[in-house]
């Protein structure tokens, strides 16, 4: 009988077993879900490196968008540069007229002479840089005698000419779309005409010390400095070094051009 004996409750009832199995059943079944409950709690909480990666990745993307920008900026500035010189510089042709000075030397024994001197050229360009030159001036001035009495002339003043043709190459080394700086150097003929106030007395013109009338080889190395007022006009000067042969000397004389320049004919 004993052994048989349920257990009762302070009220007389018998305790429900069936109560506490169905607890347990209900924990064992819950178990499995409390991993995943803990890690949404954890991944709705992050932690401060957590928080703070997105805002590192953020400011990382606005530096390079600032680069980028910067860099497409820059490219067509270099677009809108490079497109301004080949307009300018493009033209197969190019016609230039002014004029010029010279210190030349009329004598061997006389001092130098201002001359004063027309100048005209064409180039023709086989590519933005690279051309080739053929260039005519007229050089007119006066030289000083120091003494005629020799002569018994009353000529002080002689009047001396030069005129001469050149041509060589011309090469422009740094462009930008207003200004450009070429070199040139150029040889040919020149004609010296010492005789104008003798009336083509020879000796006269010698005995005075100027070099007799002849023609000469002549060389002309200068530095052109270009500035655009238009894609097709340009101011320009050029100083230059000018080496003729009169006489038995060389004459090394030292002047410049100045003029404008008109471009025209696509390459």
């Amino acid at each position: 009988m004993c052994g048989s004996v349920l257990p009762y409750s302070r009220g007389g009832n018998p305790k429900p077993m069936s109560s506490i199995r169905r607890l347990a059943l209900l924990l064992v079944l819950a178990s499995p879900a409390v991993p995943a409950i803990l890690a949404q709690s954890s991944s709705s909480n992050p932690t401060p490196d957590a928080a703070q990666q997105p805002a590192a990745t953020q400011s990382e993307g606005q530096t390079q968008g600032q680069i980028s920008v910067q860099a497409r900026i820059k490219a067509r500035r270099e677009q809108r540069r490079a497109a301004a010189i080949h307009d300018s510089y493009s033209n197969l042709y190019e016609f230039y007229f002014g004029m010029g000075y010279l210190r030349f030397e009329p004598g061997a024994k006389l001092q130098r002479a201002h001359e004063y001197a027309w100048d005209a050229g064409l180039t023709r360009y086989f590519s933005e840089r690279l051309g080739v030159t053929v260039d005519g001036r007229g050089y007119y001035g006066t030289a000083w005698v120091y003494d005629n009495q020799i002569t018994n002339s009353s000529i002080t003043h002689p009047a001396i000419t030069e005129y001469s043709v050149l041509g060589g190459p011309v090469y422009r080394f740094y462009l930008q779309p207003k200004y450009a700086i070429s070199g040139r150097v150029m040889g040919g003929m020149m004609h010296g005409q010492f005789s104008s106030d003798t009336s083509g007395n020879t000796k006269l013109s010698t005995a005075l010390g100027l070099w007799p009338d002849a023609y000469s080889l002549g060389v002309s190395a200068a530095m052109l400095g270009d500035y655009s007022i238009t894609p097709k006009v340009a101011l320009r000067i050029a100083p230059e070094y000018y080496a003729s042969r009169f006489g038995s000397k060389m004459q090394g004389s030292l002047g410049f051009t100045a003029g404008i320049a008109y471009r025209f004919g696509k390459q």
